[in-house]
């Protein structure tokens, strides 16, 4: 089945979601002449100028986003014999209930929200439950019409607490623009006796201690993961770890990490393990003659899967 990229944007009523599509779909970059659905769950103040558009193949359908049913979206969908989906969001509509109602052959492949930093914290102090629901989700977010000089921590705290992946876009009255570059504390303590790697924090352990080996050497470390086999060497070592999603499901991978551990041989491929080790810098033939993590189990226990079982950065 050939799957239909979804693009959805999110936001509150005049958050500036109309105007950014607006400009994507007037870019030529964007805008090849693919056969695009536009559905607009929400209607705002400003309005889409089919004119400017470079090509033509773009369908709009103005939608009631807490109605719609799986069937009407398939029915647009063999309509205009869509090749791609634009959708803008109601903000006052929670985003997973919508993506339960899309047809089987349509993906998400990206989900950015536009938040208007003039009225952003008072949704959020009223209808925080609608704030996190968008940004949980999305991959991006823009903070526009902000002034120069504003403060943009209190942003950067609210994201950062609903998604630590999430990129953050600040859109300035004066037309600049700038990521947020703020450097956030990892979710472990790495100095502590032991390194506790909670499940959801697996994917940001693993980078982390894969691309500065020795800032981990000698310490120890518990964590959660998946037997992996080793085949040269099925006996004294295997490689616990977890399947990693980067960015979608097409990148999913392993990521373990080659241990010692002299029962290696005994375990089950795939089951699940409660991983204590200590962790030391060496070259592993995984890292081709560089430096990389290495384990020394100190216990190795069966237990159940990790929540979730694909772990994402």
């Amino acid at each position: 089945m050939q799957q239909i990229p979804v693009y959805v944007f999110t936001g509150f009523l005049d958050s500036g979601k109309t105007k950014f599509i607006q400009e994507t779909l007037e870019d030529p970059r964007f805008n090849a002449g693919e056969r695009t659905l536009l559905l607009v769950f929400e209607e705002g103040e400003e309005e889409y100028d089919f004119s400017a558009y470079p090509y033509q193949n773009v369908y709009l359908e103005v939608l009631d986003q807490q109605s719609v049913t799986t069937k009407e979206l398939q029915a647009l969908s063999k309509k205009y014999k869509a090749q791609r989906v634009v959708a803008e969001l109601n903000g006052m509509q929670l985003v997973g209930d919508l993506y339960t109602r899309f047809p089987e052959d349509w993906a998400v492949a990206q989900e950015v929200m536009f938040a208007d930093s003039t009225t952003f914290m008072a949704y959020n102090a009223n209808m925080r439950n609608l704030v996190m629901d968008k940004l949980v989700g999305a991959q991006m977010v823009v903070f526009n019409r902000l002034t120069p000089g504003a403060d943009t921590m209190p942003f950067h705290k609210l994201a950062r607490a609903a998604s630590r992946r999430i990129d953050i876009l600040y859109d300035y009255t004066d037309g600049s623009t700038a990521f947020d570059d703020v450097v956030d504390p990892l979710p472990f303590d790495i100095n502590a006796p032991v390194i506790e790697v909670k499940d959801e924090d697996y994917a940001l352990w693993y980078r982390d201690v894969s691309e500065e080996p020795q800032k981990y050497d000698g310490k120890t470390v518990a964590f959660k993961g998946q037997v992996a086999k080793l085949r040269r060497e099925k006996n004294g070592m295997f490689a616990p770890g977890r399947f990693v999603m980067t960015c979608c499901v097409d990148d999913i991978q392993f990521c373990g990490i080659p241990c010692r551990y002299a029962a290696g041989g005994t375990l089950e491929s795939r089951s699940w393990v409660q991983v204590t080790a200590k962790i030391s810098a060496e070259k592993h033939a995984l890292y081709k003659g560089e430096l990389g993590p290495v384990l020394t189990a100190i216990s190795v226990v069966p237990t159940e899967p990790a929540e979730p079982d694909v772990t994402t950065f």
